[in-house]
């Protein structure tokens, strides 16, 4: 396919239909993630065994420290997502995500036939790498194929599919009810792996220029940009110590601590949706006056005092650090995916991506790990078991966001 450049030279129906294109790749590729987060309950409760003791493996079946293990992997697998996204700048954008996103979409459909809780998590830590690559480079695609006017308005959408996919999942999680209602949720994946191939035909590849040189080694970045990929990766590294326990562990919590009903849990996932979308669009309006740095420093900010509310105690705080939560995640995803990928060239814009997403993962790695062990060291009521490691993970991390400001401001520059 001849590459092209939208911004410059598509017509407004093809910019939109390319759009359309990279929400529906966003959503199939975050379904398919958050299916993991969304069902882990169950997943506990089938394979796990209950204990009398007063610990969260009491009313969950899983031990938070396998809990905590187990979702670690799944993100520590997300470090191979780096060559893949890094390949993307040799390779092109288009064909390594359309490959990601289905070969993902099918390991993922394959963990619906899971014997064990082990089985499940290799099937999730085999697909997690191409879809979060595929994640990614949807994100440096929509990037390089925007106009500066726009960018953070497509950025905003994308995200938006993202957490759709996410969404939708967890609703779906709330309504198919069984013993094996996980497995229905996981082989929904079919559907999008049909109707993607066909949809991703029209998605062109973004220009670059022909006399740019590969970098000899993949994963490599020259040392003039270097400074700036340590700042955002230590960011990444901060806020994925959040993400990653506030996410993993929320379904656990309000499912099987609180005893929150699946269809209670899937009605504040829908209301969360109106939460969401107010963060995406509050981001867009700050990207432009404020800038992307103090945008996401909001975004990490907010993160870290929602995930500590829903995990204080009680059915109240959960649901409403659950919802400000999604509003903290919309605010700070576009301006960070717009300030991570406009600080860097073309030629190493894919690799650096891919650094980063390691970093986040390897913060998410070590939150979940350190949060589950807090949880299983602490004694307290089921209820409160989840607020010491809420604090003590979580709070440590904000110092890191004063890093921001060694990065240059991004919000109305032209791209290479």
């Amino acid at each position: 396919m001849r590459a092209c450049n939208l911004a410059e030279h598509g017509t407004a129906t093809r910019i939109a239909r390319v759009t359309v294109v990279l929400f529906f790749i966003a959503m199939a590729s975050g379904f398919a993630q958050f299916g993991a987060v969304a069902s882990l309950n169950d997943v506990a409760h089938h394979f796990g065994h209950h204990t009398n003791a007063k610990t969260l493996q009491s009313v969950v079946g899983l031990s938070g420290s396998i809990l905590g293990v187990g979702l670690a992997v799944l993100r520590l697998a997300s470090l191979a997502s780096l060559p893949l996204a890094a390949l993307a700048d040799r390779a092109g954008r288009v064909v390594v995500l359309r490959r990601t996103l289905w070969i993902g979409l099918l390991v993922t459909a394959l963990a619906s036939l899971s014997p064990s809780y082990w089985f499940f998590v290799a099937c999730f830590a085999f697909a997690r790498p191409l879809l979060s690559a595929t994640s990614t480079l949807t994100q440096v695609v929509t990037v390089e194929l925007t106009s500066t006017s726009r960018r953070i308005h497509r950025l905003v959408i994308i995200a938006a599919g993202a957490g759709s996919g996410a969404g939708l999942s967890a609703v779906l999680h709330g309504f198919i009810r069984g013993s094996n209602s996980f497995r229905w949720l996981f082989a929904l994946a079919l559907v999008p792996l049909v109707v993607m191939p066909r949809l991703t035909k029209s998605l062109p590849e973004p220009t670059h220029r022909r006399d740019q040189l590969f970098l000899s080694r993949v994963g490599s970045v020259e040392r003039q940009w270097r400074p700036r990929l340590y700042a955002v990766a230590a960011i990444s590294f901060g806020v994925g110590v959040i993400s990653g326990p506030a996410n993993g562990f929320a379904f656990v919590y309000g499912e099987g601590v609180l005893r929150l009903a699946p269809h209670t849990v899937a009605t504040v996932v829908a209301l969360s949706a109106l939460t969401g979308l107010g963060g995406l669009l509050t981001s867009r309006v700050l990207s432009r006056r404020l800038g992307r740095r103090a945008t996401v420093v909001l975004g990490a900010v907010a993160s870290t005092l929602t995930a500590c509310l829903a995990y204080s105690g009680g059915r109240s705080s959960f649901i409403v650090g659950y919802m400000t939560g999604v509003f903290a995640a919309g605010l700070l995803a576009p301006a960070a995916a717009a300030l991570s990928t406009e600080i860097f060239p073309h030629r190493v814009r894919a690799t650096t991506a891919g650094w980063i997403v390691v970093a986040g993962v390897v913060g998410a790695t070590s939150g979940l790990f350190f949060f589950g062990w807090v949880a299983d060291a602490v004694s307290a009521s089921a209820v409160t078991s989840l607020r010491v490691p809420a604090l003590v993970t979580f709070l440590p991390t904000l110092p890191l966001l004063s890093l921001v400001r060694r990065l240059p401001e991004t919000a109305g520059q032209e791209i290479d």
